[in-house]
Parts: structure tokens; C-alpha cells; sequence
């Protein structure tokens, strides 16, 4: 999941239209867990076809990508690569945990308790799902970029450079790898269900805009970091009792995490090596980031005839989304 700075960081609520016309880097992985969360029967079951292969990923891919790109957004999915060693222990736990849930699951379809928020922790993504995701991304004429190493780095990266506008993630890590701006909820917006109750909110979009935080707060990107590692990353649990209130009023007193640990006689492993993680991550240059002309033919062909979707439906998303890729090319050829 990530480092939680929520508390301390805040968020301007946003339309759909205020981003249209920016290119946004998607965390990959972060998307697809939010498709396979949320987009499940009542019971939690995913959606699935007649070979009980998982379909859920692929039902947000096709009609909320198009949603997107209909309102003259331009997406770029970014994937991890190779995590990095200090991550073993945190990818450990979260196979431990899915594990879990998985037999809580089992339990509760056994007894017919509630189990859509067992489904949601069980959720995986294994290789399937991302080359199928892959392989619809590609036809849908949507760019993607593979990480050597974290999604968010390579996503922030990209940012930096100016390539994209915005990073869209649910996590904060990209705003320590640097992201100038990141978008929240791009990939949700709209009515969403609250668990175990018969309430929907809105969910809106929100944008960070890191600049605008570290000067509101009176701290430099790097004692972010530090706030973060305080609170607890993918590469360390963090101190006890420290959340990212008490982590950004301690970095304020003392300036930077040793002179925090030296006060408080606390110790973090591999601190130097966390804080090179964020400050210079393993990054490509190699990606092209061009919106192509979406193949309708090889959408249906592979998500109505393999994946059992509604024809009707597939083709009418398929016609959207290369009706938004020749508004875009009509759009570029005036400035050209």
C-alpha cells in the first residue's frame, strides 16, 4: 500500500474536464487492484467468463479508459519492474495476508456471511491478468511503459521530465519519488458503494500538488521522505506511535530523521539506502508515449470472443474510443 500521508498533505477536489487535455501516467498495478476490488458481483465474486477466467480488470480497462480518453484525457500505463531487496519483506506480508483472507473467503461463502470485503483482500494479480491487461491496452491503442523497478518512480519520473502532466495513483509514494503533481481517485470517480452498507458517495478526482504541499508545510521534499520513512514505507516498518502528524511536527523540531532517532533513541535500518530509493530510483528513458489508432476488430475478436463480453456493448466502447483517438489527432494536426 504504501506510505499513508494523508493526514498531513492536502487535496483539491477536481472535475473530469479541469484535466482535459493532460497526459496522465497510471500506476498499472495500482489500477488494476482498484478494477479487481471494485468492480465485483454483490457477493464479491469477480466478474468472469464461461472458463472462470477473471474479467473485472478488463470491464475497467475498456469503459473507464474510454470514459477518460472521451473526455480528451491521454493515459500512459506504467508497470513495475524488479522491486527493489528492501521490499521482500513487505511483499511477504501482503502474500500473508491475501492468504488469509482468502481462507476467511472460503469461511464466510461457506456459512453465507458477508464476504465482499474478504474477496477484495484475497484479490491477486497474477500473470494472466497482466498480459491480458497488456494485451487489451495494446489494442485499445493506449501507450504503456515497463519499469525497470518501481512503477511510481518511473511514473514520477516521466512527470518530471514534463512528459506527462500528472501521476494517478491512491498511493503517496509517487509525491516522495518526486511527482510534481498527483491525481487521486481518476480511476474510481464517480458513485462508489460504501462496504457493508446500502450507501454511495461520490468520488471525486483530487489533485496534490507537491510544490504547493512542501511550501504550505514549511519542508523540503527530502524531510518528506524522512516524515515518510518515519511513518513506515514498502522498504521499512517505520517507528511505533508515529504517524505522519507527530512524524512532520518532529522533523520540524529537529530537522532531519537522525537528528529524530538521536532524541528519541529509536534506530532505522538501512536509512540511507531507503532515502537513495526515492532520491534516485531506477528509471528508463526508453518509452514512447503516442496514442494509437485503436484496433476494433482485435478488441472484439478477443474480449467477446474469448472473454465472453457483450458484443453490443464492446463494439460501442470500441467506436468511442477511436472516435475521442480522431478528435485527438484532429486536435494535434491545428497546433502542427
Amino acid at each position: 500500500m504504501g506510505v499513508d500521508l494523508g493526514d498531513i498533505l492536502g487535496r483539491k477536489k477536481v472535475s473530469i474536464e479541469d484535466l482535459t487535455g493532460s497526459w496522465i501516467a497510471v500506476d498499472g498495478f495500482n489500477t488494476l487492484y482498484q478494477f479487481l476490488s471494485i468492480i465485483r458481483q454483490p457477493d464479491g465474486t469477480p466478474l468472469m467468463d464461461s472458463s472462470g477466467r477473471i474479467t473485472s480488470h478488463l470491464s475497467g480497462l475498456l469503459y473507464r479508459m474510454t470514459n477518460l480518453l472521451e473526455s480528451g484525457i491521454r493515459v500512459a500505463f506504467v508497470f513495475d519492474g524488479r522491486p527493489p531487496e528492501l521490499k521482500a519483506g513487505t511483499l511477504a506480508a501482503r502474500a500473508q495476508m491475501k492468504e488469509t483472507a482468502e481462507i476467511q473467503l472460503q469461511e464466510a461463502i461457506a456459512t453465507g456471511a458477508e464476504s465482499f470485503r474478504y474477496a477484495q483482500a484475497a484479490t491477486r494479480i497474477n500473470s494472466e491478468i497482466l498480459c491480458d491487461s497488456i494485451r487489451l491496452l495494446d489494442a485499445m491503442g493506449i501507450p504503456y511503459v515497463q519499469a525497470p523497478s518501481e512503477g511510481e518512480a518511473q511514473a514520477a519520473f516521466m512527470a518530471i521530465r514534463g512528459d506527462v502532466d500528472y501521476v494517478a495513483s491512491q498511493d503517496y509514494d509517487s509525491l516522495l519519488f518526486g511527482a510534481p503533481r498527483v491525481v487521486r481517485n481518476l480511476a474510481i470517480t464517480g458513485k462508489r458503494k460504501m462496504p457493508r452498507k446500502n450507501v454511495y458517495i461520490d468520488i471525486p478526482p483530487e489533485v496534490i500538488v507537491l510544490e504547493e504541499e512542501l511550501t504550505r508545510l514549511g519542508i523540503s521534499r527530502e524531510q518528506l521522505i524522512d516524515i515518510g520513512i518515519m511513518c513506515g514505507t514498502d522498504y521499512n516498518e517505520g517507528l511505533q506511535k508515529v504517524g505522519p502528524k507527530r512524524a512532520l511536527k518532529l522533523i520540524r523540531e529537529h530537522g532531519c530523521l537522525e537528528a529524530v532517532l538521536d532524541a528519541l533513541g529509536e534506530r532505522i535500518d538501512n536509512l540511507q539506502e531507503i532515502r537513495e530509493i526515492f532520491l534516485h530510483p531506477e528509471v528508463t528513458e526508453s518509452y514512447d508515449l503516442r496514442m494509437k489508432r485503436p484496433r476494433i476488430d482485435e478488441i472484439i475478436r478477443f474480449l467477446c470472443e474469448e472473454r465472453d463480453f457483450s458484443e453490443e456493448r464492446v463494439r460501442k466502447a470500441a467506436e468511442r474510443l477511436n472516435a475521442s483517438y480522431r478528435a485527438g489527432q484532429s486536435t494535434l494536426e491545428r497546433w502542427l
